[in-house]
């Protein structure tokens, strides 16, 4: 007993329950007093006789005898005191039920009438009587959901059509450059060798950065276009990350960088490898672009009993706070600059961060005046799970080995 009386405490609609209970007992009081009045003023009280002498007058109007007309009133009326007495109650319970029933339709009125605001443009919030209050809440949580998401959109579709605009401007900047280049090596056939080399390098490298825009466009139409399939085998995670700083290794040359990885041994986790591939690749590249000259990125790779932790570290300047928090989201780019090195279709993390998730992992982003990390955290299998043939990727010093 005392267990149910805590738990309707605790109710959430404990105001509701109250106040139904109080309308029960109000309609009960109510049909008591009344057909308690109709019992003793009309039925036994002071108006019996005029009651009697109104219905035998009735028939008395029809020619009735007088005689018969009181075995009428006795036969119907005063020998059915008991039967009429419930009819009574009946009608007066039903009666007073209806009208409390019609406050109680209100409640379902105003909730009707302020569902409608969670699809309107309004920004009045949802409003219902006390006794509602935990679906007050509970509308309101959901039109404030409903209306960040739709920001969200907004801003995603906002930044995708920007971006297609720039993406467009930057098409036609190299494009104009390797016409122009080709257009004098193809007027001025006698040029220096020494001149015809630098043209030539130059609209190769043109070409290049126009195929890279190209495939950011093809990036952007099948980003949404497709879901990701995982086809999850057994890989030693540490071998795989090794191999991606080696490939990286021409990249880093290039921009007097640096890569060390610190691993522990036989990290293995159950994955795709192509899609942890990518996100690697990703984080890769963007420690790349956003790493200060002549610096390292760190790669840290470690693990606990159930989780492999990937930690990449570069030098560089601090991502504010606002921007940390839309780092993983669509078309979302942390440079407002878009320079030649680091423009992109904003899609690599976002897209990492998609792939982890679906592998059960999770991403995060940290920055500071000094550097900034990119964790991420992936499940993984124990040793003695594993099956007898596990995935492995070979660094370039394997390769040539064999």
């Amino acid at each position: 007993m005392k267990s149910r009386l805590k738990k309707f405490k605790k109710s959430k609609y404990r105001k509701l329950k109250i106040s139904l209970l109080l309308q029960t007992v109000l309609i009960t009081a109510l049909t008591v007093l009344v057909g308690g009045f109709l019992l003793e003023y009309i039925i036994d009280g002071v108006y019996n006789d005029d009651v009697s002498e109104i219905f035998i007058g009735f028939l008395k109007f029809f020619h009735v005898e007088e005689q018969h007309a009181i075995a009428l009133y006795w036969q119907i009326l005063g020998n059915n005191k008991t039967f009429f007495m419930m009819i009574g109650f009946l009608a007066l319970f039903a009666l007073f039920f209806y009208i409390a029933l019609s406050k109680m339709i209100t409640y379902l009125e105003d909730v009707e009438k302020e569902i409608g605001k969670l699809v309107s443009r309004s920004q009045e919030p949802i409003h219902l009587i006390p006794e509602l209050e935990p679906i007050e809440t509970k509308l309101n949580n959901i039109k404030y959901t409903l209306e960040r998401q739709e920001r969200e959109v907004q801003e995603s579709e906002q930044r995708k059509n920007d971006l297609v605009v720039f993406l467009a401007h930057d098409l036609k900047t190299p494009l104009t450059s390797i016409v122009a280049y080709l257009s004098m090596l193809e007027s001025h056939p006698d040029l220096p060798e020494e001149e015809r080399i630098k043209y030539t390098g130059i609209s190769l490298e043109k070409a290049i950065r126009l195929g890279k825009l190209i495939e950011e466009f093809f990036e952007i139409t099948k980003f949404n276009a497709q879901d990701i399939v995982l086809e999850k085998t057994e890989l030693n995670l540490s071998r795989m990350l090794e191999q991606i700083a080696d490939e990286m290794y021409a990249v880093l040359q290039g921009k007097n960088l640096k890569c060390e990885v610190e691993a522990d041994d036989d990290i293995v986790v159950r994955a795709d490898p192509d899609k942890l591939a990518r996100v690697f690749d990703n984080l890769m590249r963007n420690a790349i672009a956003y790493c200060r000259k002549d610096s390292t990125i760190r790669i840290h790779v470690s693990q606990d009993e159930s989780n492999a932790l990937i930690v990449f570290v570069n030098e560089g300047p601090k991502i504010s706070n606002d921007k940390l928090q839309h780092i993983f989201e669509k078309f979302f780019r942390a440079d407002d600059s878009r320079s030649s090195e680091t423009g992109g279709a904003g899609l690599g993390l976002a897209i990492a961060k998609e792939i982890v998730e679906l592998h059960g992992g999770r991403i995060s982003a940290q920055s500071d005046d000094h550097e900034t990390r990119f964790i991420v955290v992936l499940p993984k299998k124990e040793k003695g799970e594993l099956q007898d043939e596990i995935h492995t990727y070979i660094g370039p010093a394997s390769r040539s080995e064999a």
